[in-house]
């Protein structure tokens, strides 16, 4: 059996899912016996090659062209596909990030593959790969197995652990032929909201919701953030009044984030904003309801008024972080 990943990366840096997916893979396939490639794309990609063995991957394909500079939705895809073709692959993992969620389906289609999506656990049963998703709005586990001969498979970011391994890989640089229509759909542009790290890759998110009684007072969520170098956040209500964008927006019709730490301030935890972050690993809630739903999930709870508790939360992790 063979195993590829996906492996992203930006501006000739790899993600930190790219890691997270390859070492998933390493242990997928030390229980099957199989090997793992990993893929990586883009100008520049082949220098990155080598940093995947530790990790896990045996050996590294490169598609090193200037063509692949930006991101194509469409001509990614066909190289994926092409390259897991060549090499015989029965299975594909890319990270549940943004790219990927974008790229696996155009993939398992080209490949006439079946997709599990989402996943936050990948084990072995009985000879078969099992996956282990979310389920009504995170209230539920549910297993599935993909039966078709090619499975493709995405991994939640910041659920499986980017370990490395006492391991090297053998690098392969290969073309893949594009043409103009493979180019049909492109990024031209990309915009940064901020220098902070994005909700789904964050370890530490702070997030706000409309006990934050308005866009001005956000600055006490961004202060919070930038002392625990975190991501921010925002709950629905709060992105549909227009106080934060929607690139911030956590929940179930937002972004699923699995951070080590979540902060939820004035966010009272309608099932629907749980749904995108109840599989962080610690959860701290400070909302002045102490019925709040949001307790009911948290693991560390302050009931106090935001906009008393976070600037004090804030000088007291500056003393105690040294900052």
């Amino acid at each position: 059996m063979n195993i590829l990943v996906f492996a992203e990366q930006r501006e000739n840096r790899l993600k930190k899912t790219a890691f997270e997916a390859v070492r998933a893979a390493y242990d997928l396939g030390a229980q099957l016996g199989a090997s793992v490639s990993a893929l990586v794309l883009g100008s520049g990609s082949a220098s990155l090659a080598g940093e995947l063995g530790a990790y896990g991957a045996s050996s590294v394909i490169a598609v090193d062209t200037p063509d692949l500079a930006r991101y194509s939705s469409t001509a990614f895809a066909k190289v994926i596909a092409t390259v897991a073709a060549q090499k015989k692959t029965d299975v594909l993992i890319l990270s549940a990030s943004q790219m990927g969620k974008d790229l696996a389906p155009r993939v398992a289609v080209k490949l006439g593959g079946g997709l599990a999506a989402d996943l936050i656990a990948l084990t072995v049963r009985d000879g078969e790969i099992v996956g282990t998703r979310p389920v009504y709005a995170g209230r539920a586990l549910l297993d599935v197995r993909v039966t078709t001969p090619v499975k493709v498979f995405t991994l939640r970011p910041n659920v499986f652990t980017a370990s490395p391994v006492d391991g090297t890989a053998s690098v392969e640089t290969i073309a893949v032929s594009l043409e103009e229509a493979d180019f049909a759909c492109v990024a031209t542009d990309v915009q940064v909201a901020s220098g902070r790290p994005d909700v789904t890759e964050a370890d530490i998110i702070v997030s706000g919701g409309r006990g934050m009684k308005g866009p001005e007072n956000f600055a006490l969520i961004e202060k919070l953030a930038d002392v625990l170098g975190a991501g921010v956040g925002a709950s629905r209500a709060v992105v549909d009044a227009g106080w934060r964008p929607h690139d911030e927006q956590v929940g179930q019709t937002g972004k699923t984030v699995s951070p080590t730490l979540y902060v939820a301030c004035g966010i009272s935890g309608a099932v629907q904003h749980l749904a995108g972050m109840s599989s962080s690993k610690y959860i701290v809630a400070v909302n002045k309801d102490k019925d709040a739903p949001i307790f009911q999930v948290a693991d560390y709870g302050i009931v106090g008024d935001v906009f008393e508790v976070l600037p004090e939360l804030t000088e007291q992790l500056k003393k105690a972080l040294g900052k």
